[in-house]
């Protein structure tokens, strides 16, 4: 099991990755479109992988996190990160939580109140971070992707055996502003928007503070690859069981997280029977609890970062005040602006959506420029697949700019 002691921040890009793009998008794609949006989830994999592996790369190749090189390509590049993550962390954490907290409610009953599922969710990730930090996360997540993928698979393969409906494998391309304007969320969220390159970076230097095991630029280059195949081969797997249990179903789902996640429930059950609620359950909470703390545990890491880049100084206790400040803004916004999450939410996709041809080129110039080790600079394949990866993202933005 030394292998696996080795993986880490792949891992941890998993499971911030695998949520609401797995759990809701993904499952959605496949209730509305059967396999048709397979190609979709395939394509959006492949343009944005070069962009997300760049951050593991470079961490370890030069010993610090991309932050570093963004100061490096000129301060006004950290001061345009900072602005954007203090727009939309907040309302991105209130709505990875609120879904978690949905799940839980239904699992655990106790109280439907989603706020206060949301606060007790929130205190026990930010208890779990304060008392084991990253090498509690870390460990902690080897068990939850392990747990996902052992759920899911196993829902899956009950699926494929138990329900007999008609679908194709014929791909679509959407057409409609409805339909289209689905396709643009699931290709803008999946597997996650590319600011977590950032996240990616900050955890390979965190792993390499661990003596007990060498993370170098190739064991951090192959820790990626497993964890970015196991959000490919989730997001076909959520696909799949929308395709096989939902599709035709004629259900609409609600825009309350506890509604949702029990609608989501119930039609699995109903479908696949009672007896399989185990591991849809485990496969949903898991899915949810695994974005909630990575992200909870992220967005303050790079914070506490670059503000320490700006101001030059160092601030001992600056990742534990963007913790707490995060948690408690996250439980005011649910609190106070329960009715504007939509708004919010839809403010912080179009900001993702906007920005990721500047992450996309911003980690090219960095990984491909002097500050890189000439060993580690990207081969020329993968310089083409990243020139194709930043004209299609560019033409990406500019079709949902069109498309509002």
């Amino acid at each position: 099991m030394n292998w696996l002691k080795k993986l880490g921040p792949g891992l941890l890009f998993a499971g911030a990755a695998i949520g609401v793009s797995h759990l809701v998008q993904s499952t959605r794609a496949g209730a509305d479109f059967g396999f048709g949006l397979i190609w979709a989830l395939v394509l959006i994999h492949i343009v944005k992988y070069p962009f997300f592996q760049y951050g593991p790369r470079y961490a370890t190749a030069t010993g610090e996190s991309l932050l570093e090189g963004y100061k490096k390509l000129g301060k006004g590049v950290l001061v345009t990160y900072f602005i954007l993550n203090l727009a939309t962390m907040f309302t991105i954490q209130a709505a990875v939580t609120i879904v978690t907290a949905g799940l839980a409610a239904n699992l655990f009953g106790i109280t439907t109140n989603p706020v206060i599922w949301s606060s007790i969710i929130l205190t026990i990730c930010f208890t779990l971070l304060i008392i084991g930090k990253y090498k509690l996360l870390d460990n902690l997540m080897k068990i939850i992707i392990i747990t996902l993928t052992i759920s899911t698979v196993i829902a899956l393969f009950v699926a494929t055996f138990s329900t007999h409906p008609t679908f194709s494998f014929t791909q679509i391309i959407p057409k409609g502003s409805i339909e289209v304007g689905f396709l643009i969320a699931f290709l803008g969220w999946m597997p996650a928007p590319l600011d977590v390159s950032i996240w990616q970076s900050l955890w390979a230097i965190e792993k390499q503070k661990d003596t007990t095991n060498e993370f170098n630029t190739k064991n951090a280059i192959f820790d990626f690859n497993i964890g970015f195949v196991a959000t490919l081969f989730l997001g076909i797997c959520f696909v799949s069981l929308g395709a096989l249990v939902m599709f035709n179903s004629n259900e609409t789902f609600s825009g309350n997280a506890v509604q949702f996640s029990q609608q989501l429930i119930t039609l699995y059950t109903k479908n696949l029977g009672k007896e399989m609620y185990i591991f849809i359950a485990a496969a949903a909470f898991t899915t949810m609890f695994s974005t909630t703390i990575t992200t909870l545990d992220a967005s303050p890491r790079a914070m506490s970062k670059t503000f320490e880049l700006l101001t030059s100084n160092y601030y001992k206790n600056a990742y534990w005040f963007w913790i707490g400040f995060l948690t408690l803004g996250t439980i005011a916004i649910l609190m106070f602006f329960m009715s504007e999450m939509g708004v919010l939410i839809k403010i912080a996709t179009i900001l993702s959506f906007l920005t990721a041809p500047f992450f996309a080129i911003i980690n090219f110039i960095l990984i491909s420029g002097k500050h890189t080790p000439k060993e580690w600079r990207p081969s020329f394949k993968l310089k083409l697949l990243s020139w194709f990866g930043i004209m299609f993202l560019i033409g990406f933005s500019i079709w949902y700019l069109f498309s509002l």
